[in-house]
């Protein structure tokens, strides 16, 4: 059987993440969904979004990339979340039946304008 190979990201608030005032947060939201839009625009980022309702509150998103975990992680390490110290993420792969999944292109979000 052949199978097809993901990596999932998972975006975790740093313990350590400084505070930022709501202006500032926001301007980084913007630049992470600007970020994430720019790798689903090349092909390398499959799906992404936020976690809802999770008890643990610093899981704080899910990322589904094309490639190796160490591909996955030189891509979401140039997130403006990551370089500020924000966040940062976990890597696991991720191994499915070939044709098991299939990704619509779709046009991310660059902002929470746009949401």
């Amino acid at each position: 059987m052949d199978f097809d190979r993901f990596t999932i990201g998972l975006l975790i608030l740093r313990a350590d993440a400084p505070k930022l005032s709501e202006q500032e947060e926001n301007a980084l939201q913007d630049a992470h969904m600007a970020h994430l839009a720019k790798l689903h625009d090349e092909g390398f980022l499959l799906a992404a979004g936020p976690l809802l309702g999770s008890s643990d509150r610093d899981l704080r998103g899910l990322e589904i990339y094309r490639g190796s975990p160490d591909e996955a992680k030189a891509v979401a390490d140039e997130d403006p979340g990551v370089l500020a110290g924000r966040y940062t993420h976990r890597f696991l792969p991720w191994m499915v039946p070939g044709g098991a999944l299939s990704f619509a292109r779709t046009r991310f979000p660059r902002s929470m304008a746009e949401v």
